[in-house]
C-alpha cells in the first residue's frame, strides 16, 4: 500500500488510488464537480488540481494515480488561483437563478464559490442563452442554462442505468445535454441523474419548488419499497414529508435508488393515513380499538383464529405478535400474505427486487423460530368451512406494491371478525361493516427496529419523526389485543428524534426552527 503526504500528512492507501480518493481519506477539502465515487473519471471540469512536488503543473487529482512517497499539496497560491479562474469560466454563462433555483442551500457551486471562488468577475461579454424548463422526461426537467457540462448525468445513464437516454450535443460554449427525438429519460433509476447534478440543472417534477431544503429536516432510514433495504434520508418539516434521497452503503445499494422507492414518503404523509380507529362502526383512538378487540380474541378458542401477517414490519414487531398468538391465543394459525407471487423472485439486476417487502427474511426467520408451518390453503378452507371465525391483519403499509388487496379483504371479510391493522386510508376496507375493527399503524419512519434484507443482512431502523401521533406498533397493539394495559404518550408531530438539547424552538415560525448550518456571508 503506497504512502504519500497531502497537505503535510502522511497518508496510506490502497495501489491504485487516484489523488481525488485520496484526499476524501485524508479528510482533506478539493475542489471538484464532474468526478462522482459512484461513476467513470472523466475529467473535464478542471478544477480539482493539485500540485504535486517535482512536477512543473498543477495535475488533476482525480486522474492522476498516487505513488510511493509522492508529495501532494492544494493549500498553494498557485492552486489556489487555478481553481479561482477555473470557477470564473464554469460561471461565464451561468444564470444568476439562485433566488428560485430549487438547488439553492444544497448547492456545488455556491459552497465552492465561496470556499474557493470569491473572485472579481473580469468577463464583459454577454451570457450565451440556452434552453430553459425543458422536459426530458416523466421525472426529470432541464435548466440547460445551469448546466456546467460535467456529464455526471451522461454518465449515469452509460454506466449504471445502461439505458443511454443522455448525450451532450453542440459545441463549445453551446453545448448542451439532452436527449434524442424520440427517447425520453424513462428508466427506473432517472432521480439519481437529479440527485447527482451538482447545480440546479436537472430538477425532480415531484419536489421542484415545493420547499426551501434548509426549511427541512432530516433522519436515516432503510426504504421499505422492496428487499434490497437501500439505506435513505427522509426530508420533513411539520408540512409532512417532502423527499427521499440514497444514503451511500456498499454492502447494499451503493450511491443510487430506485424511484419508485422515494414515492415511500407519499403513503407516509397524513393525509393518506388512517387517524382514528373504528370498532363496529364507531370511531376511536387506535388504542381504544385494539382494547375493544382485545374481548373479542378473548372469547375466541385457538383453532378458530388466525393471524396473517404481510412482511412489512419489524422483526421486533413479528416477535411480539407471533409470540402473543402462540402462547396467549394458544394458535398456530400465522399466515404470510405473499404480494406480487408471479415476480416475488424477479431482479433487475441493479437494485430493484420482485419481492416488495423489506422484511420477508424477517418474517420467515420469526416464524421458523415459533414452529409456524400454516399455508394460505388452511387459511382459505377454515374461512369456508368457518372453522376460523376470528382473523387478524397486519396489513400493507405500502398499498401500491399489493394489487392483489382488494381481493383478499374480500377474503378475510368472510371470517365473524375481523380485525385489521394498516397505516393508510383505503376505501373498501373503511365501507366494511358488521364485526369489523381497524386500528391505525405507525409506519417504518415512526418507530425503530430491525429489516433483514434478501441477502440475510441486519439492518436497524431509527424513527425519524411521528406523523399520527396516537397510531400503535404491532408491538403496542399486540400488548392491547391481549387485554394488557398500554400508556401512549403523546408527541407533537413532525418533531425531530435527533433534536440538539441546546435547540430552540420557536413555535411562532411555520418551518424554520433547526436551522444550523449557515453559509459564510
Amino acid at each position: 500500500m503506497p504512502k504519500c503526504t497531502i497537505n503535510g500528512k502522511e497518508v496510506e492507501v490502497k495501489e491504485g488510488t487516484s489523488i481525488i480518493e485520496a484526499m476524501q481519506v485524508s479528510g482533506d477539502r478539493i475542489a471538484h464537480y464532474c468526478w462522482h465515487p459512484g461513476l467513470s473519471v472523466a475529467g473535464v471540469c478542471r478544477l480539482c488540481v493539485v500540485e504535486i512536488e517535482g512536477n512543473p503543473r498543477v495535475q488533476i487529482a482525480c486522474n492522476t494515480m498516487v505513488t510511493e512517497g509522492m508529495k501532494i499539496n492544494n493549500t498553494s497560491e498557485k492552486v489556489k488561483d487555478t481553481v479561482k479562474w477555473g470557477l470564473d469560466f464554469h460561471l461565464i454563462n451561468h444564470p444568476l437563478d439562485c433566488p428560485i433555483c430549487d438547488q439553492a442551500g444544497e448547492c456545488g457551486l455556491q459552497d465552492q464559490y465561496m470556499e474557493y471562488g470569491k473572485y472579481d468577475p473580469e468577463m464583459a461579454e454577454a451570457k450565451v442563452k440556452k434552453h430553459k424548463v425543458v422536459d426530458l422526461g416523466p421525472t426529470v426537467v432541464l435548466d440547460s442554462e445551469r448546466c456546467i457540462l460535467c456529464s455526471r448525468c451522461v454518465r449515469f445513464t452509460e454506466e449504471v442505468s445502461k439505458t443511454n437516454e443522455l448525450g451532450l450535443f453542440n459545441r463549445g460554449d453551446r453545448t448542451e445535454i439532452g436527449t434524442h427525438d424520440g427517447m425520453p429519460l424513462d428508466n427506473k433509476y432517472s432521480l439519481n441523474t437529479v440527485d447527482i447534478c451538482p447545480v440546479g440543472a436537472l430538477t425532480s417534477k415531484d419536489f421542484r419548488f415545493r420547499q426551501r431544503v434548509w426549511y427541512l429536516k432530516d433522519g436515516d432510514s432503510v426504504c421499505n419499497g422492496c428487499s434490497t433495504g437501500c439505506n435513505i434520508k427522509v426530508y420533513y418539516n411539520k408540512e409532512g414529508l417532502f423527499r427521499i434521497k440514497p444514503v451511500y452503503n456498499e454492502q447494499v445499494n451503493g450511491h443510487w435508488m430506485c424511484d419508485s422507492g422515494r414515492n415511500a414518503y407519499k403513503f407516509v404523509n397524513r393525509e393518506a393515513r388512517l387517524l382514528k380507529g373504528i370498532a363496529r362502526g364507531t370511531e376511536m383512538a387506535p388504542g381504544a380499538a385494539a382494547k375493544s378487540a382485545s374481548e373479542v380474541l378473548k372469547s375466541t378458542s385457538g383453532d378458530a383464529l388466525a393471524l396473517v401477517l404481510t412482511a412489512q414490519y419489524t422483526v421486533e414487531e413479528y416477535e411480539a405478535i407471533i409470540k402473543t398468538f402462540v402462547e396467549e391465543f394458544k394458535t398456530k394459525k400465522v399466515f404470510f400474505w405473499i404480494n406480487n407471487k408471479e415476480t416475488f423472485d424477479s431482479f433487475d439486476g441493479l437494485l430493484s427486487r420482485g419481492d416488495k417487502n423489506p422484511n420477508t427474511k424477517g418474517l420467515l426467520k420469526v416464524m421458523e423460530k415459533y414452529g409456524i408451518t400454516a399455508t394460505w390453503t388452511d387459511l382459505s378452507a377454515g374461512l369456508a368451512n368457518g372453522s376460523i371465525k376470528t382473523v387478524v391483519v397486519a396489513g400493507p403499509e405500502n398499498q401500491a406494491v399489493f394489487p392483489e388487496y382488494n381481493e383478499k379483504l374480500k377474503e378475510l371479510s368472510k371470517a365473524q371478525n375481523l380485525i385489521w391493522m394498516q397505516a393508510g386510508k383505503n376505501e373498501a376496507l373503511t365501507a366494511l361493516t358488521g364485526n369489523v375493527w381497524i386500528i391505525p399503524m405507525k409506519t417504518f419512519v415512526e418507530k425503530d427496529g430491525t429489516f433483514i434484507n434478501h441477502s440475510g443482512l441486519e439492518q436497524k431502523i431509527k424513527k425519524v419523526t411521528n406523523v399520527v401521533s396516537e397510531a400503535l406498533t404491532v408491538t403496542e397493539a399486540a400488548l392491547l389485543l391481549s387485554g394488557k394495559n398500554l400508556a401512549m404518550p403523546m408527541m407533537a408531530p413532525f418533531m425531530p428524534t435527533n433534536q440538539r438539547p441546546d435547540q430552540v424552538e420557536l413555535e411562532a415560525r411555520k418551518k424554520n426552527e433547526f436551522v444550523f448550518r449557515r453559509g459564510s456571508l
